[in-house]
């Protein structure tokens, strides 16, 4: 794990009844968050009974899967217990077997032995499609990306995951690695300061949306080389805020860079508060909220690091103290670091504990 912080997990949080049977999750998408999130689900384990039942993808067999699963190029090499294998229709994690599939529709693979299933292949964001879980039985959908239609939470934790409601949603998500790291920040100083409006531009690192080398790609500049430029693009997260803080609806907008490097990225924010601050001040704000509430998901850096320091950095945002300025009284400046993978994908595991723990110890109150 990164060297820079000690941290503890925002998942430390979350209470669990004693008697509770394993929570059975299945994972769709084994790509980059998909393969994660299931690194933190197992981590997870230490301390909450649970069970990874199934994994989907379309883009590989077992094997390949299982190896991907094993050897990483940014996080490194991970094995649990006794290891992992594979065979045609399984992975096997420290004994652990996991039935994999490879299918494209999701009404194609057997989802009903899943009380929650994270839906993380990036494609399935409309809930006539993702409905298809819940009519095999599946009780929660977590989705690792925003899904823009109402009824749907958009949910950043530690911001506003007291807003979910067990009979109003089933189907959720985690929002995005940006709005993660950013609605921390953004929740101190609106409630600190006030916000008036702002900007932000996230310094983002290559993601497989891009390609490798020049190709054709509906976004011009994303069609070119990634690790040969930095490559101006589009980013939703500031107007996402919206969904979190209403209040801010149409007074955020933002651009994104994206930069040839794989892991570790940046968020630089500009905000023109609603009265007069300095930087210590602000500072202040966030190193309390760092060290007490958003413990775990909001981080306070004072040393002078470096994008590589947070690899494998599991809160969502990190404060970089030396960064803060603030200009003629109201107008704020502050970088955020954030592992736009592990980060993320730790999120997205705790989402799927909190909708999932909850629905079980329901069940276990009415056996009593």
């Amino acid at each position: 794990m990164c060297p820079a912080h000690s941290a503890p997990s925002y998942s430390s949080s979350i209470s669990v009844p004693e008697g509770m049977p394993a929570l059975r999750v299945g994972i769709n998408g084994f790509g980059r968050i998909g393969r994660l999130a299931l690194r933190a689900l197992w981590k997870l384990r230490e301390d909450i009974a649970l069970d990874v039942v199934r994994i989907n993808d379309p883009g590989g067999d077992a094997a390949t899967f299982a190896h991907l699963l094993e050897f990483d190029s940014v996080h490194g090499q991970w094995s649990p217990g006794a290891g992992i294998t594979s065979d045609a229709d399984s992975i096997t994690l420290d004994g652990q077997r996991t039935a994999f599939s490879s299918q494209r529709e999701i009404g194609d693979t057997d989802w009903s032995g899943c009380d929650v299933v994270i839906e993380a292949s990036g494609k399935k964001k409309s809930t006539e499609v993702l409905n298809a879980y819940l009519e095999q039985g599946v009780a929660r959908v977590v989705v690792s990306a925003p899904v823009k239609e109402e009824g749907v939470l958009n949910i950043v934790m530690g911001v506003n995951d007291h807003l979910y409601n067990a009979e109003q949603h089933r189907i959720v998500t985690a929002a995005s690695c940006t709005t993660n790291c950013l609605a921390p920040v953004i929740k101190v100083i609106q409630e600190q300061f006030g916000i008036r409006h702002g900007s932000m531009t996230t310094v983002h690192d290559i993601t497989n949306t891009q390609t490798i080398l020049d190709a054709p790609h509906k976004d011009l500049r994303r069609a070119r080389a990634c690790g040969m430029s930095l490559i101006p693009t589009t980013t939703g997260s500031a107007k996402a805020i919206s969904a979190i803080f209403p209040e801010l609806e149409g007074r955020l907008n933002g651009h994104a860079i994206r930069v040839p490097l794989a892991n570790a990225s940046l968020t630089d924010m500009v905000f023109e508060l609603n009265r007069e601050v300095t930087m210590e001040e602000v500072n202040q704000a966030l190193q309390s909220a760092a060290e007490g509430e958003l413990a775990g998901v909001l981080g306070y850096e004072t040393r002078p690091l470096v994008s590589i320091d947070f690899r494998t950095d599991s809160r969502s945002s990190i404060i970089d103290a030396p960064s803060t300025m603030v200009v003629a009284g109201t107008q704020l400046k502050l970088y955020a670091w954030y592992d736009n993978e592990w980060g993320y994908a730790n999120r997205t595991a705790e989402l799927a504990l909190k909708v999932g723990l909850g629905d079980l110890a329901d069940a276990s109150t009415r056996e009593r």
